[in-house]
């Protein structure tokens, strides 16, 4: 019997200061696809960041291309935080420049980095998640979507819908946590490394961040410190953290309010809405997030494609920019379609709505 290929997921990032980022992105673009990866990888001035699916003998070659390279050897943590899978779980493979490997709107070098990281391993923050959580403020740097899924115990979210709203964010912590222990996290670490450096740099010292991030301590830890799934930026999006005596649900239906913890996006293209529901439930509201989007998605077509809806939105676009005097028809089609799917729902929001969290949520 053939031993089916095994997989692994692997996040990683370096703080790395490359004066000619535009070659090497050429040259990995090259190599990770020469072996057929798959995942994202963004390399700039700062560095490298990167997310990727791999099988064995790809794993392999593209370590000792790292550890070969001027600038990659020695990635921390890999192995601490890959995490097996069953098959690739991106589409294709980016590997592009970025003059920030993480966007926050500054530009930092690798010793600032250095300087101002005041790391926590994930055996002291188990101590005090075990412990004495009450007695730090535990800060989820991730957005408001990430924290809905799934957070640490006691966590406090940053209240960002992006990263780069921090920024707008930093005399509020300090006015809040100047006095207080502060430990941060954030999925793999990177946006803590470059927090960090920012929070030192606006007079919040000595605030402490958990090496390695969520995915270092989960991978590592089966303890219940960590409620819910976890949000990962790849084709799983929603991923299953503990086990059956440690694994909790604790988001709810964007629809109804119930436990669920599936992650969906809106249907209509332009929405950015993202969400947890039951999959049932997504298929009953044909996977709109309000009836303003239902709306505007039976207008213009720019419907995103599902399993349960037979229609390819985007050949049916293409087939209205060939010949638009099909359009009317297929419009019609569409909106009788869409209709009479939706006739007994009642959205419980008429326009898309982002929910914001605090403590207790």
């Amino acid at each position: 019997m053939i031993k089916e290929t095994e997989y692994r997921l692997i996040t990683f990032y370096k703080f790395v200061d490359i004066a000619n980022p535009i070659d090497v992105v050429k040259d990995h673009k090259q190599f990770c696809s020469d072996i057929g990866m798959k995942g994202r990888i963004y390399i700039g001035e700062e560095g490298i960041n990167a997310q990727i699916s791999c099988n064995t003998g790809q794993e392999k070659a593209y370590r000792l291309f790292l550890d070969a390279s001027e600038h990659f050897k020695n990635i921390q943590d890999i192995d601490t935080k890959a995490t097996p899978i069953e098959c690739h779980k991106f589409p294709k493979m980016i590997v592009k420049y970025r003059n920030e490997i993480v966007a926050m709107g500054e530009i930092y070098k690798s010793s600032e980095i250095a300087k101002s990281t005041f790391k926590m391993s994930i055996d002291e923050f188990k101590e005090v998640m075990d412990s004495n959580p009450d007695d730090y403020v535990i800060l989820d740097m991730r957005n408001d979507y990430e924290y809905e899924l799934g957070h640490f115990k006691t966590a406090i979210p940053a209240a960002t819908d992006t990263f780069k709203e921090v920024m707008d964010k930093l005399k509020d912590y300090k006015a809040e946590f100047a006095e207080k222990e502060v430990i941060m996290y954030c999925t793999g670490g990177i946006r803590c490394e470059k927090l960090g450096a920012l929070l030192e740099n606006s007079g919040l010292k000595g605030v402490r961040q958990l090496d390695g991030g969520v995915i270092k301590y989960v991978n590592t830890f089966d303890d219940g410190n960590w409620l819910g799934n976890l949000y990962t930026f790849d084709d799983r999006i929603s991923t299953y953290v503990g086990s059956e005596n440690t694994h909790t649900v604790i988001s709810k239906s964007y629809y109804s309010d119930l436990p669920a913890e599936d992650y969906f996006n809106c249907r209509y293209a332009d929405c950015q809405s993202h969400f947890t529901a039951k999959p049932d439930e997504y298929k009953k509201h044909y996977g709109f997030c309000s009836e303003q989007c239902r709306d505007k998605a039976i207008e213009d077509l720019l419907i995103r494609n599902a399993d349960f809806d037979k229609n390819n939105y985007k050949l049916l676009r293409g087939s209205i920019k060939q010949n638009p005097a099909l359009e009317e028809m297929i419009k019609e089609k569409i909106r009788k379609e869409i209709l009479a799917a939706t006739k007994n729902i009642e959205f419980k929001f008429k326009v898309p709505v982002k929910r914001r969290f605090k403590k207790g949520d």
